[in-house]
């Protein structure tokens, strides 16, 4: 197991990236929305998306790691 300052070094601009990806995702919807005047049918996948983040961007998670959680949540979106 790395240290923790090494695992943010080693895996920060991974992590960023992908948040960046989701970031790109998300605007070019809104601007689809924007363009067509309409929402998507189902935005299941996109009210995923930011319970995801939602449950990222939380506090501590002492009885299960984020992983754990994201994975339970996805299986059951699916």
């Amino acid at each position: 197991m790395l240290e923790p300052q090494k695992t943010l070094d080693t895996y920060y601009l991974e992590a960023r990236r992908d948040l960046l990806e989701v970031a790109a995702l998300l605007d070019r919807y809104d601007r689809s929305v924007e363009k067509q005047g309409q929402k998507a049918e189902d935005e299941s996948r996109l009210n995923s998306l930011l319970e995801a983040m939602s449950l990222l961007s939380g506090g501590d998670h002492p009885e299960a790691n984020r992983t754990e959680q994201l994975l339970n949540h996805f299986a059951k979106v699916s």
